[in-house]
């Protein structure tokens, strides 16, 4: 695929075909490569030509267009497609844009037809449509993507679901849980990324087409034939606010933010967790790398990078946010400046998806470190607390007694359950030999919180066989 570009002569500039009937020099080079959009909004080439190829079929429709000539132009369209996908199409910068330059390809091939194809319409609500169908072909291949990555955690849950390791708050031994019910904590906030993404392509699905510059069209178009064709969901119903909306690329954004957002925190994690200072899960070779210096390195480079993306996307979002804040009705120029922030979130929320989805699923958790990190910190101070609570003793008092349980086993290096019964006992009567068996192991304190959202392992298991039938039906 080739690029050209003007001299940077001023008097080498050409005038556009396209729209120069008004002016009287020829637009400066600089100027003109610096207003071009086409380097990078030819990625939607596919979006426009669909849209081109519905406009058309609908004027032929409504009689003005013939039907031959309507063959013309799709044919031709089908033809400029293919030029494109084998990289024989030239894109030139003089021409501004993806609309452009295949409408002018266009007209070098099939003659006056091609310069009737854009009869009713106007660029402002062809890139406003082109750009709604491409981020809505994203957010169906981001959606798989989630939903791969999500059934992969669901899949290495249900191999864990006895996998006890430490829960934590600040970062500090708090309860112990099990590595399926923190993998299940994983799903649940994909699965709200999914639930906005499905929302949101219910607000991109809408058709501008119809709309022209800002008033619509004297044509008898039939906009809802078109829309069909497009396979959108409704009509925009003001043609000022169809040209010049962004919301929905704001709100794939935010949304994407949202889901990096997760991705980081998993990230995070998983950064720690593989850390000689925790151990908890290796992370398979292919997905890290070493150090030029030092030979004993192996670095999580995938969950770091992706850390590290995330700031970039939220980026995009203000990008989006500030770019849209200032500008009256109906379309501006600076609307230009709408998707080169959109893409890069887009691109770089599949890329981290695609690492994460091929990754997640291969986590190898070291069981017996796990475990024995969860009897450091007396991870199970509080069941002993709950134990003094059903025997009688108001909850309050129970936390001094184990406060004080907790103070001695720091002096002694030991955690709860190594105590003796004398030395539990010295603060409370109330404790007897049963508490080792239903306080203080750890599986005793994950088996417990047997209610929906628990740890306790039926618990889990029942979450994941629930999560299954919630991905079912939310991508059905």
């Amino acid at each position: 695929m080739t690029t050209s570009s003007n001299s940077s002569n001023p008097s080498q500039a050409q005038t556009s075909g396209m729209w120069g009937g008004r002016f009287s020099e020829a637009t400066d080079a600089f100027v003109a490569e610096f207003t071009a959009s086409v380097q990078f909004d030819q990625r939607f080439y596919k979006q426009d030509i669909a849209g081109s190829i519905a406009h058309a079929t609908m004027l032929a429709k409504v009689g003005v267009l013939t039907e031959q000539e309507r063959n013309d132009i799709v044919n031709g369209l089908n033809t400029i497609k293919a030029e494109i996908e084998a990289g024989n199409f030239e894109w030139r910068i003089d021409l501004e844009d993806v609309h452009m330059n295949i409408e002018s390809r266009l007209t070098q091939r099939i003659g006056i037809a091609g310069k009737k194809l854009h009869t009713g319409r106007s660029r402002n609500d062809q890139v406003a449509t082109d750009i709604r169908l491409y981020v809505r072909d994203e957010i169906d291949a981001i959606l798989q993507l989630l939903e791969k990555l999500q059934n992969g955690i669901l899949g290495l849950a249900a191999k864990n679901t006895n996998t006890i390791m430490p829960g934590f708050t600040h970062l500090q031994t708090a309860q112990p849980v099990t590595f399926g019910h923190h993998l299940m904590a994983w799903f649940e906030m994909l699965v709200r990324d999914s639930e906005r993404l499905i929302d949101c392509r219910k607000r991109t699905n809408r058709m501008p087409l119809g709309s022209a510059a800002l008033a619509g069209t004297t044509y008898p178009i039939d906009r809802a034939y078109t829309a069909e064709l497009l396979g959108f969901e409704a009509v925009a119903e003001n043609s000022l606010d169809a040209v010049s909306d962004r919301d929905f690329g704001i709100e794939f954004n935010a949304a994407a933010s949202l889901i990096m957002m997760h991705l980081s925190r998993m990230s995070e994690e998983m950064i720690l967790w593989t850390s000689a200072q925790f151990k908890f899960v290796n992370i398979p070779d292919r997905f890290c790398t070493g150090s030029s210096i030092m030979p004993q390195k192996k670095n999580p480079d995938v969950p770091e990078l992706i850390r590290g993306k995330t700031g970039r996307v939220y980026g995009d979002l203000m990008s989006l946010l500030t770019l849209m804040k200032g500008q009256p009705l109906a379309y501006n120029k600076d609307n230009q400046e709408d998707k080169e922030p959109l893409f890069d979130a887009i691109d770089t929320v599949r890329g981290s998806l695609m690492a994460f989805a091929d990754m997640i699923p291969a986590l190898v958790p070291n069981i017996e470190i796990m475990r024995e990190a969860a009897l450091r910190g007396f991870s199970t101070a509080t069941d002993l607390a709950d134990y003094l609570v059903k025997n009688g003793v108001a909850f309050r008092d129970a936390h001094e007694i184990v406060g004080k349980a907790v103070a001695l086993g720091v002096q002694e290096s030991k955690d709860l359950s190594e105590l003796s019964l004398e030395q539990l006992q010295q603060f409370s009567d109330l404790i007897q030999a049963d508490v080792f068996e239903k306080a203080l192991t750890l599986e005793a304190s994950v088996n417990a919180r047997n209610h929906i959202g628990g740890t306790a392992p039926a618990q889990v298991e029942a979450a994941i066989e629930r999560a299954y039938a919630r991905l079912e039906k939310l991508y059905a």
